[in-house]
């Protein structure tokens, strides 16, 4: 098997193979947050929003739709929550076949309150399938009150960027805060600007992951070609340190048939509805991909307590 990262866009394109059910597609929203995290490569995407449409993302969406209909679909940004009819207005157009993730920081403003955004969850619990909040130790958010988490009406995650030279010390009063809420899980994320083929399972190496040994209790990993997880309990809350490569595509040759393909993790819908095969600004090519080959998904088990045996990625939240 020949792992190589996906070039810019001048490179040869191959015939396209993804998973069975499809890649997944992230939505970039077209409006803004009100945050800088300093390892956030999209901020700049949104400095102007000539031609951002919320239209001709639905039209991608249903493009994708009737390609892979049971793909999952992840709306990102920006912030997605920045407009609840907008946001609406999207997840309208996804067939109840998708599972949905929505990635956001749960902003409360002087356009919408609390109330608001659990109605919204209400109106929505059996199309939502998680939102990943962002609640970073380092305070680059603005945060919404953690008692919000507790009245969603859909599950939930936490997400957390470990970033350069976080504090260790406090990770355990930062799993105590969201330990006491329930239903809460987290997930910690290695930037993944900095992740590379070679040290994505890199155990000997990883701080981060020695830091998290030492509070809790590490019950397994998981993994395939373009991300891993590794997975923790802490007083009976699920932990999972997550890390993935900076790119979508792995370009592999086929050993049965020959051919090499360029194998897609995730598809990307931008602000102005173009749809792209990478990170890197590639656009995708829609009529081969309505060709594409599929793959039994390599995401497995590498490693797994004995004791503990709980059914695989057991979480509503714990694949994307």
């Amino acid at each position: 098997m020949i792992h190589e990262a996906a070039e810019p866009a001048v490179r040869v394109r191959h015939p396209y193979k993804t998973r069975e059910g499809g890649a997944t597609v992230t939505v970039f929203v077209p409006y803004n947050c009100r945050n800088h995290c300093p390892f956030c490569i999209n901020k700049e995407e949104y400095s102007d929003m000539t031609g951002f449409s919320a239209e001709k993302i639905c039209e991608s969406i249903a493009r994708m739709d009737a390609i892979t209909p049971y793909c999952d679909f992840v709306f990102t940004g920006g912030e997605p929550f920045a407009d609840l009819d907008s946001l609406q207005h999207m997840l309208d157009c996804i067939p109840r076949t998708h599972k949905v993730y929505i990635n956001t920081t749960l902003p409360v403003s002087e356009f919408q309150t609390e109330d608001d955004i659990i109605a919204f969850t209400q109106r929505n619990k059996d199309k939502i399938t998680c939102i990943n909040v962002s609640r970073h130790m380092q305070h680059y958010v603005v945060e919404s009150n953690d008692e919000l988490l507790g009245r969603l009406a859909v599950p939930f995650r936490i997400n957390c960027v470990l970033y350069k030279n976080y504090p260790p010390r406090d990770l355990i009063p930062y799993l105590e805060r969201f330990h006491a809420i329930p239903g809460a899980s987290i997930q910690f994320r290695f930037d993944y600007t900095e992740t590379t083929p070679e040290n994505l399972y890199d155990e000997k190496n990883d701080k981060i992951l020695h830091d998290l040994k030492y509070i809790a209790r590490y019950t397994g990993l998981d993994g395939c070609r373009m991300r891993c997880g590794f997975h923790f309990d802490y007083k009976g809350m699920e932990l999972t340190y997550h890390k993935t490569l900076p790119y979508s595509t792995i370009v592999e040759r086929d050993e049965r048939d020959g051919v090499t393909y360029d194998i897609l993790y995730d598809i990307l819908i931008k602000q102005n509805g173009d749809i792209h095969s990478d990170w890197d600004g590639t656009m995708m090519d829609v009529d081969a991909y309505r060709r594409v080959v599929f793959e039994p998904y390599d995401l497995k088990w590498l490693y797994r307590e004995e004791r503990r045996r709980a059914p695989f990625l057991k979480s509503a939240c714990a694949a994307i």
